[in-house]
């Protein structure tokens, strides 16, 4: 019998991928900062309208506000964190899911054990069974 099961890709820490990650938290910091600026004008655009709860817009908007503020709050901390972070660490980037042969008498412990493909510089250096 076979099954499929998810195994973790881990990204090798270098120069290279230390900076195009913090490129993309950047551009997802802004993306998120922008989306605030549009809620608040829509929020403000809404509130001004005849026959709307002003009350009831504002807690809506302000909830989507505090969203993605709380998104771009954990974006900083991710720079922070990868600032620290030496290179050479391995990062899990995403996961995969792969087919595994499970027959009588195996060992499911060795089938369920976490595996992963490491990754450097866009690279498959080794892969963990």
């Amino acid at each position: 019998m076979e099954i499929i099961r998810k195994i973790p890709v881990k990204q090798v820490l270098t120069e290279a991928s230390k900076e195009k990650m913090q490129h993309q938290f950047h551009r997802e910091w802004k993306q998120l900062d922008q989306e605030c600026q549009q809620l608040s004008f829509e929020k403000r655009r809404i509130e001004s309208k005849q026959n709307v709860s002003r009350e009831e817009v504002s807690k809506r908007f302000q909830k989507e506000l505090d969203r993605r503020k709380e998104k771009m709050r954990w974006v900083e901390y991710q720079l922070e964190q990868l600032d620290i972070l030496p290179l050479g660490s391995e990062l899990t980037d995403s996961e995969v899911e792969t087919v595994v042969t499970v027959e009588i008498g195996s060992n499911w412990e060795d089938i369920m054990s976490e595996g992963a493909i490491v990754v450097e510089d866009g690279k498959v250096i080794r892969i963990d069974r």
